[in-house]
């Protein structure tokens, strides 16, 4: 397998790759959140073992925006936290398991094992949904209730970027990356030009408020009542 170890402490991350290496993998090794972001944005792996805790993005956030972007490669994350609240953070952040260090190498094997052998169609979603509101991002389609709703590529993929985050808020500057092909090129304020255009027809003439701003951060998805 080919596997990508984001991990900042690097006697645990050093015995990790030889570890796995030993076990017949391909390991790529990044010790912050941004080089693990860059990898796995950049690399299609069999499987990601994910710190939490990382300089830069932390593994919460690494494991969120892959998922909004589609990337369903399974995730296991590791952590020196423990508590059912941590777990479900990971969990809920997209993670497909959990274990918390201090940790046994053997059971890190077999939970990558399991992870892998669950394979990764089952979990991707082919239709994504909000209240009423559907999109079909393949058949690039936009639906309220019986109501087919025009929208250009663009507003599509912002749309798209947007439910795939599942009420949880996403940042404006992860919406360029996932969206614009040269994000640094793009200002900013762009995102905020394609959300006034994508209230206007999703929303507003089904009397919605779908798409709430969150200041200071981006936004998110709500159902959309009245």
């Amino acid at each position: 397998m080919h596997i990508l170890v984001v991990e900042d402490e690097e006697g645990l991350a050093d015995s990790l790759r030889r570890g796995l290496a030993a076990e017949g993998h391909w390991v790529d090794v990044a010790r912050d959140g941004h080089r693990g972001l860059e990898l796995a944005l950049s690399a299609a792996y069999d499987a990601i073992v994910l710190d939490v805790m990382l300089p830069g993005p932390s593994g919460y956030e690494i494991c969120g925006r892959l998922r909004r972007r589609d990337d369903w490669t399974p995730v296991l994350m590791l952590t020196a936290k423990d508590g059912e609240y941590d777990e479900a953070e990971g969990l809920d952040a997209g993670a497909d398991d959990y274990l918390t260090k201090p940790f046994s190498f053997v059971v890190l094997l077999a939970r990558l094992r399991a992870l892998t052998r669950r394979g990764r169609a089952a979990e991707r979603p082919r239709t994504l949904q909000c209240g009423d509101l559907t999109l079909d991002a393949e058949a690039r389609r936009c639906r309220r209730g019986d109501t087919d709703i025009e929208l250009t590529a663009r507003e599509l993929a912002v749309l798209r970027c947007l439910m795939a985050g599942e009420g949880q808020a996403v940042a404006k500057r992860d919406i360029l990356d996932e969206v614009w092909d040269s994000p640094a090129d793009v200002d900013p304020n762009i995102v905020e030009v394609y959300v006034s255009s994508l209230r206007k027809k999703v929303d507003t003439p089904f009397g919605r408020h779908s798409i709430r701003t969150v200041h200071g951060t981006g936004y998110r998805m709500a159902p959309g009542e009245d």
